[in-house]
C-alpha cells in the first residue's frame, strides 16, 4: 500500500497544542514518530479521497433505474436521429 517516504519536500503546518498532543499520543500507540504518523495518515487520507472521487455511488432505486435504462433504452428522439445522421455524413465525408 504505502511505500517508504523519500524526503525531498518539506511541509509545515501550525496546529494547536491540543492537536499536537493528540497526534503525539496516536503516534505513540503505533510506536511511530509523530512525523511518520502524520505523513502516513495524510497519504492514506489523500489516496482515499482520490479513490472515492472516482467512484459513483447510487442509491438502490438509482441503480435499478440505471440498469433499466441500459437494458431497455428509450427510443431515440428526432434530434438524436438527426445527430446520428449528421455524424454518419461527417464520417463518410472524411474518408
Amino acid at each position: 500500500m504505502t511505500e517508504p517516504v523519500t524526503k525531498s519536500a518539506r511541509l509545515e503546518a501550525r496546529i494547536t497544542p491540543d492537536l499536537q498532543a493528540l497526534l503525539k499520543r496516536a503516534a505513540e500507540l503505533e510506536g511511530r514518530s509523530v512525523t511518520d504518523f502524520v505523513i502516513t495518515a495524510a497519504q492514506e487520507a489523500a489516496e482515499r479521497r482520490i479513490r472515492d472521487s472516482q467512484i459513483i455511488r447510487l442509491s438502490l432505486d438509482d441503480q435499478r433505474a440505471f440498469v433499466e435504462s441500459l437494458l431497455n433504452p428509450p427510443e431515440p428522439t428526432p434530434s438524436l436521429r438527426r445527430a446520428f445522421r449528421r455524424h454518419r455524413e461527417l464520417i463518410e465525408e472524411s474518408q
